[in-house]
């Protein structure tokens, strides 16, 4: 039964990393900002 409860678990765990990583990645790329100057 324990090792029923920590594989639900760690598969919970899994998904919300999951979201977690796929939400941190797109607030890096959306608050990247692009200097006005080009060349710098």
């Amino acid at each position: 039964m324990a090792d029923g409860y920590l594989e639900s678990r760690q598969q919970e765990y899994e998904k919300r990393k999951q979201v977690w990583l796929k939400k941190k990645r797109k607030d890096i790329h959306r608050n990247v900002q692009r200097p006005d100057d080009e060349s710098l």
